[in-house]
């Protein structure tokens, strides 16, 4: 028995297809997805209509309620001629008619179109929808945390169909647009329909929204996304680009990389937010040029990048995306360490011998991060002082030892040692060596300028002054700080 699905169009009845209003008038079962659309008491009346609307209330999930429908229909097909009319056109956010197509196997399938919603839509706006415009279904946005739209593009936000669905859809495109970014709201726009402009903060404020609301994000402006950043380096690398950025390579960039992620650390450490806006982009522009060189050598692409981080991510944290529990930091970095383990031999990395557990701590790391890493991994299976005072007199076992020291070359190997019983400490107690010393390093510039410009007032050179009037200068330095 055949099974036609028909679209019923945005809300005036005038809008159905001749062919879907004939199906309607010839058939003797029509099922409805809805009967909350305004062209509904209008409809031939001489078939026997059925509505899905209760198993919207009796399931909890859409994805129960669209599986129902969809195995409902199929089965009355197998015995009967049905209609299903769905709101708008089949094709354009109707799930149900996803689902019976892939499990229609024994079911011949009829499908008329009719005018969705998008044309009222774009009507009611005054906009093209060939201008790159977005359209995702607003239940999606409102169950991530980050929205998967280009901002450089409007987007089109379908089935916001009440309050609470707008608040959540407002909190993840506040993660990418500003509060108060302008958006328009569109009720019932396949009727008369009504246009509400209003800051994205308030759509969960407003009394009119139906289950014929839609969402207009407009476009934040130009060059705001990732896809456009690309665009700009691709266009360096083009004949027609840079000639600097034409003959970059890998190894040509490499200290630019390192250079650039110094930077970031140094905003970071002064608690600058605008300048580490703006180093974190040259940090990005190295990985995407590294990219754009790559894809360019047929190596990978920035798609493969993001996969593989993204399911990297996923596949690390089971206790976020699967069923493995983790209560508590220690227990989340022995799982990644489990995972990294099983990723090595899923990939084939045979252990044919003896391997150290320091030998893929990268040797381009700076000495400092290498120490830290070192002991950091040696601890993990045991070699570590029993106490913090261990540690300590470690340190002071270790000036003992250059105190001991007869030759330059004996001095230089024991003051290695010293430092790296430091940064051990450091570890010990759970600091960063590297953040510590450059907070140092950021401490001792502060109180040395003030040193020098009180020198400089005096109208003396620093030499001129004895090491008693320069501490004077020094603790003034460290006053001012805590003042």
């Amino acid at each position: 028995m055949p099974l036609t699905i028909i679209g019923l169009g945005p809300g005036s009845a005038e809008d159905i297809t001749r062919r879907a209003w004939q199906a309607l008038q010839n058939s003797q079962h029509v099922y409805l997805r809805t009967e909350r659309h305004p062209c509904v008491p209008h409809l031939p009346s001489a078939a026997h209509q059925h509505s899905f609307d209760h198993l919207y209330e009796s399931l909890d999930t859409f994805d129960e309620v669209y599986d129902a429908i969809a195995d409902t229909l199929l089965e009355a097909a197998r015995e009967q001629d049905v209609v299903y009319a769905v709101p708008g056109d089949p094709f354009v956010a109707e799930s149900t008619v996803s689902r019976i197509r892939e499990r229609a196997a024994d079911v011949k399938l009829t499908i008329y179109n009719g005018v969705s919603f998008i044309e009222p839509v774009c009507a009611a706006l005054g906009i093209d929808a060939l201008d790159g415009l977005q359209l995702i279904d607003a239940l999606d946005i409102a169950a991530m945390h980050h929205p998967p739209l280009n901002p450089d593009v409007p987007a089109l936000l379908a089935q916001v169909y009440s309050r609470d669905v707008a608040s959540h859809v407002k909190l993840v495109l506040m993660n990418q647009y500003p509060d108060d970014f302008t958006v328009t709201l569109v009720h019932s726009a396949g009727e008369a329909g009504e246009v509400e402009i209003l800051p994205l903060y308030e759509i969960d404020r407003t009394d009119k929204i139906n289950h014929l609301t839609s969402l207009y994000v407009p476009a934040l402006g130009k060059h705001n996304s990732f896809e456009s950043f690309q665009e700009t380096i691709a266009h360096l690398r083009a004949p027609e680009g840079c000639p600097w950025d034409r003959e970059q390579t890998h190894a040509s960039l490499r200290p630019y990389l390192i250079e650039e992620a110094y930077e970031v650390l140094d905003a970071l450490n002064r608690d600058a937010p605008d300048e580490l806006m703006d180093e974190l982009g040259d940090l990005m522009l190295q990985i995407v040029l590294h990219t754009q060189i790559a894809t360019e050598y047929g190596e990978f692409t920035m798609a493969d990048v993001l996969h593989n981080v993204n399911a990297k991510m996923i596949r690390r944290h089971p206790h976020v995306w699967g069923d493995t529990d983790a209560d508590n930091t220690e227990t989340v970095l022995t799982n990644w360490d489990a995972i990294k383990r099983q990723e090595k031999a899923d990939k084939g990395v045979v252990d044919d011998g003896f391997k150290s557990v320091l030998d893929d701590v990268p040797a381009a790391f700076s000495a400092l991060m290498r120490t830290s890493k070192y002991a950091k991994r040696a601890a993990k299976l045991g070699f570590d002082y029993p106490d913090l005072e261990g540690v300590k007199a470690k340190i002071h076992e270790e000036l003992a030892e250059m105190d001991a020291t007869e030759t330059p070359e004996d001095l230089m190997d024991e003051a290695g040692d010293l430092l790296f019983a430091v940064a051990d400490l450091l570890r010990y107690l759970k600091i960063d060596a590297e953040t510590a010393l450059q907070a140092a390093n950021g401490k001792f510039a502060r109180r040395f300028r003030h040193v020098e410009q009180r020198v400089y007032e005096s109208g003396k050179a620093m030499n001129e002054h004895t090491l008693d009037e320069l501490d004077v200068f020094w603790r003034e330095a460290k006053a001012l700080e805590r003042d």
